[in-house]
């Protein structure tokens, strides 16, 4: 356990409180076999379960009467046979104790135990599941068909959880630095191997390796590519290219579900072209914007746009834009190039519980989601910033061939942009710098003790060296 027993009683203390009446039930993950039962990927504890309990055991399953504040645990001790193979685990009591849980229970007595309350007229609040073992499970348990489970799930329950969660304590921020500590060492690793003929998986799997060999993981399934303009560009075979450039998404998570998560790219010659460097400017420029700005009480839609602003700006100024600004932000006409949202919630999840809703996550009553417009439909944040949250900062330019010309033929936008020049940017790639903000009290500050090279000039040398 990472915190002691005090610090979760007091978590779902407060959950207890703020939901106010009915049952609580918080699912713990189970194994997840890779291609039989025996063979498992590395057990992964869901987040939310490891929030209020600080248990790391599969089959699991915490249950908490919102009217008394009585608490259960509910799961099955091992077997001897476990226990051959795998060796001797506390028991389920044992667990329960060291969380400041009163009550345990066998798994198998947890669908009575909610029947007999439920048949009472009794709420049971149960989070969105997203995995398919789970689904069945509530299944089980409730008789709501997976298909229903999502929309049957408790919003209450669900900004209870967001607003403990969304604040993070010193101890977690703590935590939070391991995490970008091994992802300062996973970045500047891929930036030393970056050079002509090594293959994109072979610097991915170097990464990965770098956070197995800490014992914890990777974040997130490492984006690096040679074609940055695609969002998800998971690495190939491919032999990186003299002249191009490789964008490096990647990142950490440690043993207790605390990530990190930065982007670099990097000049694959070892040198910028003027062009290049121009685009790279750019977006670093819109980057500094959001650490210049970003405080308590600053809605991060705000900040998304100001970013967007610069991008705006810095495209007019080289021709590749043209018009009012305003105007063109007004149209979403920037979002040809900064397709995605200025950045994300970050903590126990590299998208911090987005499995939760991301409407309930990233807005608020007085920010809602805009859906109708290219790029703005795809900001994961928009709500007002306070003390406690840490954000990705991750702006970035993007030539993608399929949406020029979609653009292009259709007229999309034509007011604003210089297509003709665009043209001779279609194999350009893509440029994201991204980095992780923890929001002070009057303002903010990077995660990580040492930040990652980023300054086109610091990226050269670092190369060099």
């Amino acid at each position: 356990m990472l915190f002691d027993k005090q610090t979760y009683t007091a978590r779902r203390t407060r959950l207890q409180q703020s939901v106010g009446s009915g049952l609580i039930l918080i699912l713990g993950n189970n194994d997840s076999p890779m291609n039989y039962p025996a063979n498992a990927y590395k057990f992964r504890q869901d987040s939310s379960f490891l929030y209020f309990t600080g248990q790391h055991r599969e089959g699991l399953a915490l249950l908490i009467d919102a009217d008394n504040g009585e608490e259960w645990l509910f799961g099955d001790d091992i077997s001897l046979d476990d226990i051959v193979w795998f060796g001797a685990v506390d028991s389920v009591a044992e667990m329960a104790a060291q969380s400041g849980i009163v009550h345990s229970a066998p798994m198998t007595s947890l669908a009575d135990f909610i029947k007999q309350h439920t048949a009472k007229g009794r709420q049971l609040h149960f989070l969105p599941p997203y995995r398919y073992d789970t689904m069945i499970q509530l299944m089980d348990l409730t008789g709501i068909h997976p298909s229903q489970q999502r929309e049957s799930a408790s919003i209450q329950l669900i900004k209870a959880v967001i607003e403990q969660r969304a604040v993070k304590s010193l101890a977690e921020i703590e935590e939070i630095e391991k995490a970008c500590a091994i992802g300062y060492e996973m970045h500047t690793t891929a930036m030393r191997l970056c050079r002509p003929g090594v293959t994109e998986q072979e610097i991915a799997g170097t990464l990965a390796g770098i956070a197995q060999a800490k014992g914890c993981s990777v974040s997130f399934q490492t984006i690096l590519s040679m074609h940055g303009e695609i969002q998800h560009g998971y690495p190939s075979p491919r032999p990186l290219e003299a002249g191009r450039l490789m964008l490096c998404d990647a990142g950490a998570e440690t043993n207790e579900n605390y990530c990190s998560d930065n982007t670099r790219v990097t000049p694959i010659s070892g040198k910028f072209t003027q062009r290049q460097r121009d685009i790279y400017q750019i977006v670093l420029d819109a980057h500094d914007k959001v650490v210049d700005i970003a405080r308590p009480g600053l809605k991060w839609w705000d900040a998304h746009f100001a970013a967007a602003r610069v991008i705006t700006e810095g495209l007019k100024a080289i021709g590749l834009m043209k018009g009012n600004t305003d105007d063109a932000l007004a149209n979403g006409a920037h979002a040809m190039f900064f397709v995605h949202g200025l950045g994300h919630m970050m903590g126990m999840d590299v998208h911090d519980m987005e499995g939760l809703g991301q409407i309930y996550v990233g807005f608020d009553d007085e920010v809602r989601p805009r859906l109708d417009q290219f790029g703005t439909n795809c900001l994961r944040c928009g709500r007002r910033m306070q003390e406690g949250f840490v954000m990705t900062d991750e702006p970035g330019i993007y030539f993608i061939p399929a949406l020029i010309d979609e653009w292009r033929a259709k007229g999309i936008n034509k007011e604003f942009i210089n297509f003709d020049l665009v043209e001779t940017y279609r194999d350009f790639g893509g440029i994201r710098l991204e980095d992780d903000l923890l929001i002070t009290s009057d303002g903010c500050r990077y995660l990580g003790q040492k930040r990652i090279p980023i300054q086109p000039d610091e990226v050269e040398a670092f190369i060099a060296q």
